[in-house]
């Protein structure tokens, strides 16, 4: 174990303050993430260096379509999350115990590895499961690849309080943000959070680094269209050239309903085009709402075949329009 950071020690108890939970842990209880334990009066954190999942994935995979098209990124993650969705699409990692015998490593180890792979793939995703309650591990290997002046993209739920945030936006190069719904309610009765953390995050992220959210698209709980045109709303208040992936629900974890029609996902993609220049459909066959398309004169600047991917931007410009693309090209 090792010791966390953002806790306070109480009279009776250890404050972590990482997270909106603010969980009140006595000693020998663990946070609602599952990986935060409190010791007498300190806060340990059980999963640091304990990489569950290690892979090399396109970039488009998190999914980011605006960062680097075509590129390769190491992927790693741990287990544990501090939210707890129904729907949960990786729950076999965010809800495996900190024990599993998985393989530990540590921030030098990873930085060896990804010099040894290089030129191959540009950074590091931190992903799979809820980077956020990796915290450590998360912040020391992203100084590292940093220094090293490589890429660090984080693959997020967005709940985490601004303190620990803003001491990791320095090094962050990119994200993919869950925003899971447009309402509160939603967040308490399917994930046991709250919104306004997550837009908070969001806000915060967006005005330094490179940002793309993520909202999984579950039929009657969060596809009403009113809710997507106030998503859409907000977004385009912050910047209307923030690309949105609409993905589509397929049965998982403890909910059963069927999967999201795609004819729904097609209609929430419209209502969203009215305020936002790049918006995408994800987990469904691929087809042309794959592909980025110059807002300015239509054309294709980045075909996705799969992941088989054409990159047609030519010094951050369209090659058609000569209007400036928002695409960040190696």
């Amino acid at each position: 174990m090792q010791e966390a950071l953002y806790y306070q020690a109480t009279k009776d108890a250890v404050l972590c303050y990482l997270c909106p939970h603010f969980c009140r842990l006595k000693t020998g209880e663990t946070g609602l993430c599952g990986v935060r334990q409190a010791k007498g009066k300190k806060l340990y954190t059980l999963n640091y260096g304990l990489c569950a999942a290690l892979a090399s994935d396109p970039i488009e995979k998190k999914p980011l379509y605006h960062f680097y098209p075509g590129q390769q990124i190491l992927s790693v993650g741990t287990v544990g999350c501090n939210l707890d969705c129904g729907f949960c699409q990786n729950w076999q990692l965010a809800r495996a115990s900190a024990e599993t015998m998985y393989t530990r490593k540590t921030p030098l180890q990873l930085m060896e590895m990804l010099t040894a792979i290089k030129p191959s793939v540009m950074g590091i995703a931190y992903t799979y499961s809820e980077p956020g309650m990796w915290y450590e591990f998360v912040r020391e290997t992203a100084q590292l690849v940093h220094q090293h002046g490589l890429k660090n993209v984080l693959v997020t739920n967005g709940y985490l309080n601004l303190e620990p945030l803003r001491a990791l936006l320095p090094f962050i190069d990119a994200f993919n943000i869950d925003v899971k719904a447009f309402t509160n309610d939603f967040y308490q009765d399917h994930c046991a959070g709250r919104l306004q953390p997550v837009l908070r995050y969001v806000e915060e992220a967006a005005a330094v680094s490179h940002v793309e959210l993520t909202y999984l698209v579950v039929p009657s709980l969060n596809d009403n269209e009113n809710e997507v045109r106030r998503f859409a709303d907000w977004v385009a208040d912050i910047n209307p050239k923030i690309p949105v992936h609409f993905t589509r629900y397929y049965p998982q974890h403890r909910f059963r309903q069927p999967a999201t029609p795609v004819s729904t996902l097609e209609k929430l993609r419209e209502i969203a085009l009215r305020k936002l220049q790049y918006v995408y459909l994800g987990n469904i066959p691929t087809q042309m709402t794959a592909h980025t398309m110059c807002p300015s004169c239509g054309e294709i600047l980045v075909l996705r075949d799969g992941y088989k991917i054409i990159n047609k931007v030519k010094d951050g410009l369209c090659p058609y329009c000569r209007q400036p693309a928002e695409i960040m090209n190696a």
